[in-house]
């Protein structure tokens, strides 16, 4: 017998906020029968094509200190420092930027949402390829 992951599960302060936040850099979509809404105290949003999907509860206090989680984005098409300028402009930050560590544009930059959480953002498929 085996199991398989339901979904990704994110504690949070603002589920509704950080939801719409990652329903946006991921290009997922609300459940059909179950959008959410300010207020709402967990948020499922869901890939259209692979079906995964991110639960997003709220809960008095998140563990200080602590990643809830960890997600490595890699772009679906265009540059990796393209899709680091689109996060900033949804309200990532940097943490870290790595992209030289293994010789020039080779890594990737730590980034945080805005609740905190921490993700990286690696070199696009096409850049692999290119190098």
């Amino acid at each position: 017998m085996t199991s398989r992951v339901s979904h990704t599960s994110v504690d949070c302060r603002d589920a509704y906020a950080l939801s719409e936040f990652w329903r946006t850099v991921l290009g997922y979509t609300d459940v059909a029968d179950d959008p959410n809404e300010p207020g709402d105290e967990e948020c499922m949003i869901l890939d259209p094509e692979s079906g995964h999907s991110l639960l997003f509860i709220q809960v008095a206090d998140p563990t200080p200190g602590k990643n809830r989680w960890h997600l490595d984005l890699r772009p679906c098409e265009g540059r990796r420092d393209d899709e680091v300028e689109r996060l900033l402009q949804l309200g990532a930050s940097i943490v870290a930027d790595r992209r030289d560590i293994h010789g020039p544009g080779v890594g990737w930059v730590t980034m945080a949402d805005p609740e905190q959480n921490q993700f990286c953002v690696l070199r696009s498929d096409e850049e692999r390829k290119a190098s």
